[in-house]
């Protein structure tokens, strides 16, 4: 475990700092793309309320500014853990507070905790039919699976501030999809699937984009290589303060160079959230879904689109509807 003056510096650079996730664009992306995944009735169920759903992808970011526990949510430090704490740490809970101390779990995020909490929240909300706490908890839900597929989400070094890349965390989950979703493979061909132990099959996707990592630091050295300073960075004013940032050619690069990388992130997202939002559905017991309105044909209409890879050209995808966030 770190020293307590270790503790502390980390702990004021994150003040300081803040933490991001996914940008508004992706969020609203990947609880779209989920509820193309689930099989009915679910798919029409969550259909009838899509743009409330999608809207409301984003808000655990946005309660940060009010709730000074939600930060600590969205992310696990893994390196204050151990070195192979990826692969060390209890799935569950109870026996993680045991081996670590609830104040040490707070304090270097408790991501994978909190997402079976919130699972368990919308089973309940499930069994008690209640449509608004439906879609409460599963966009809560997808939110915070969603962020844990972000590889820095799952180390100290959440923004290459220990590298010297400090603006990378930013860079990679909000201004490379910004600029290059177009370029994406949104269809893919999961289907939603129940998950006999959830907790497992998020830690195995965590391990996943932890190992992605080195990958992207190493990436982003080597890119630097073909710009000049003046060239590689920008200033530019977010959340009221002007901040150095990476620029779009430079981020550009990187995303050339990354090859795949974000996209296929982004699709374990979205496939992991349909599979949690079914899994909570068959674990309340399979409760019967009302339909506030009749699901026009709307819905083939947009899976069609889906399938051929055109809701962005065919102006279907709610997140492009929207200016998107700076």
């Amino acid at each position: 475990m770190c020293s307590k003056k270790s503790v502390l510096n980390v702990f004021l650079l994150v003040a300081l700092v803040g933490l991001s996730s996914w940008g508004f664009l992706v969020h609203r992306t990947i609880h779209q793309i989920a509820v193309y995944n689930l099989p009915e009735p679910m798919r029409s169920f969550f259909y009838t309320d899509m743009d409330n759903l999608v809207a409301n992808a984003p808000r655990p970011d946005i309660r940060r500014n009010k709730d000074k526990t939600e930060d600590t949510k969205h992310f696990i430090d893994l390196e204050a853990y151990g070195p192979n704490a990826a692969n060390e740490m209890p799935f569950e809970w109870d026996a993680a507070v045991k081996k670590y101390g609830k104040d040490s779990l707070i304090k270097w995020g408790w991501g994978p905790y909190n997402a079976m909490v919130q699972l368990d929240n919308l089973t309940a909300a499930f069994k008690s039919k209640n449509k608004d706490s439906i879609l409460f908890y599963a966009a809560d839900l997808g939110h915070y699976v969603a962020d844990l597929h972000v590889p820095l989400h799952t180390t100290m070094n959440y923004d290459g501030q220990l590298t010297g890349q400090k603006g990378l965390h930013h860079m990679w989950e909000t201004f490379i999809p910004e600029i290059n979703l177009d370029q994406f493979m949104l269809y893919n061909t999961h289907q939603a699937k129940y998950v006999k132990n959830p907790a497992q099959a998020l830690w195995m996707d965590i391990r996943k984009a932890h190992l992605l990592v080195p990958q992207m630091l190493a990436i982003e050295t080597e890119v630097t290589k073909q710009f000049t300073p003046e060239t590689k960075y920008r200033n530019q004013m977010r959340y009221g303060k002007e901040v150095k940032a990476y620029t779009k050619p430079f981020a550009e690069a990187y995303a050339k160079a990354l090859g795949n990388t974000v996209n296929v992130q982004l699709i374990a997202s979205a496939n992991m959230i349909a599979d949690f939002w079914f899994t909570a559905w068959v674990n309340a017991g399979k409760p019967q879904l009302t339909l506030t309105r009749e699901v026009s044909g709307n819905l083939a209409k947009e899976l069609a689109s889906f399938k051929q890879n055109k809701l962005i050209q065919d102006g279907l995808l709610i997140s492009k509807k929207d200016k998107p966030e700076d």
